[in-house]
């Protein structure tokens, strides 16, 4: 099995973190090592990819929070393991419970409290980011758990780049100018360096955060992309957790 690690997570001890790949139990088209339950793949090879990734983090998958994402900036702060509902980011200060964020080209941003001991996943797509639910993650986590900044660390996961996400116009009203590069008739959205800027926006040192230079549409061998792959396109999920 292939799992992205987290060069700033892999320095601490208590946290485990893991982002899977197309690649594991020798999966095949068109799915591959998919852990989502709603694209069409078999309900048995979901659960036994879920419980091989769990494994292969030396976690149980009955430690693991899941999210129905629905594109949204409904944020959840979590105490149980399980389906959290519908929302797009989760939120804890609970030991050995892991946050899952399912992609398949969208950014997921994962977020480590180092001094009061708090997780984040966030799952922020266009319209996620259009309606700047990072930025709201970090407010919550602010208020509801008094996190400075200086003390968050960041992982933002392997995503769709800007040269081959192409919108459409009627996208190109809801973000900064600086974020959409034209070339000829075509636009192209940079998601990434949107999230990145919420980031900077709330005083979180860039040391403290690392972003993944893989693009989803273009390694075509290791990551999903529903972009590239449309329908038959599996999803990754990327874990983020505190050991007692």
């Amino acid at each position: 099995m292939k799992i992205i690690e987290s060069e700033l997570f892999n320095k601490f001890d208590k946290i485990v973190f893991g982002f899977s790949t197309k690649v594991g139990l020798n999966r095949n088209a068109p799915f591959y090592f998919n852990i989502s339950k709603s694209v069409g793949d078999s309900e048995t090879n979901v659960e036994s990819n879920r419980a091989a990734l769990s494994k292969r983090l030396n976690i149980q998958p009955e430690q693991i929070v899941y999210q129905k994402q629905i594109h949204s900036d409904i944020i959840k702060i979590v105490d149980k393991p399980g389906n959290a509902g519908e929302c797009d980011a989760i939120i804890t200060n609970k030991r050995n419970l892991f946050l899952a964020a399912t992609s398949a080209d969208c950014p997921t941003i994962y977020l480590y409290d180092r001094e009061n001991n708090v997780v984040a996943a966030v799952h922020s797509g266009w319209r996620g980011t259009s309606k700047m639910i990072l930025d709201k993650t970090i407010a919550a986590i602010k208020s509801e758990f008094n996190s400075n900044p200086i003390n968050i660390f960041v992982f933002i996961s392997p995503a769709i780049c800007q040269d081959n996400y192409e919108v459409g116009v009627e996208l190109i009203t809801q973000f900064d100018t600086k974020y959409i590069k034209k070339i000829g008739e075509n636009y192209f959205l940079n998601l990434i360096s949107a999230n990145y800027d919420m980031l900077i926006k709330h005083k979180i040192p860039e040391k403290n955060i690392e972003v993944s230079q893989l693009c989803s549409f273009e390694e075509s061998r290791l990551l999903h992309s529903y972009r590239r792959e449309g329908k038959e396109s599996g999803r990754a999920w990327g874990i983020l957790g505190m050991r007692i």
